[in-house]
């Protein structure tokens, strides 16, 4: 964030000096710019650098994923103080799944543990441990048991009763369960 800050700043100067550079080519040839000018271009170079990483962001984000991890679901956006944002919606959330870590209970295949991993502009990364029943389907989150407990994925699966539904078009269950 601060290295985004300070592009932004950059951007800013960077704009400016453009106008700089206007306003005396302008005394040159005899005219004089307006005094606003300046800090016009420099409001210009600050928007026009924060839309530009807006809509980059996920790009860069999905490529910096790891190798078995792909997003199984993203969430556009339109906001009225981004109006922009009606013409091309942006992307400011995604969900990502562990697919090359996914494993498999051993005393019953349908059932696999799957890290989540959320993300959204401007916050943290929050991993959701994830427990896929493929022959329901349906999904539940998944607490990992305290140190000292012997409970298997089975049990926990036996015990949860907090399942929702997992449509079969839904991205998540075909990487989880039909691409095996």
């Amino acid at each position: 964030m601060l290295f985004e800050f300070i592009a932004t700043i950059a951007a800013a100067f960077g704009m400016a000096g453009l106008a700089l550079v206007i306003t005396h080519l302008s005394k040159l040839a005899g005219k004089r710019a307006p005094k606003w000018l300046i800090p016009l271009f420099a409001a210009i170079g600050i928007f026009a650098f924060q839309i530009h990483q807006e809509y980059n962001w996920y790009d860069q984000q999905v490529s910096k994923l790891p190798k078995g991890v792909q997003v199984v679901k993203t969430a556009e956006s339109t906001e009225w103080f981004r109006p922009w944002s009606y013409v091309k919606p942006q992307i400011l959330r995604f969900i990502a799944a562990d697919i090359g870590n996914a494993s498999v209970q051993v005393d019953n295949p349908n059932i696999h543990l799957v890290n989540l991993y959320l993300f959204e502009r401007r916050r943290s990364i929050q991993k959701i441990p994830q427990v896929i029943d493929c022959n329901t389907p349906a999904r539940a989150d998944y607490v990992i048991p305290e140190k000292d407990s012997n409970i298997t994925i089975d049990e926990h699966v036996q015990q949860t009763t907090a399942w929702r539904d997992l449509a079969t078009d839904d991205p998540l269950f075909i990487s989880i369960c039909t691409d095996k």
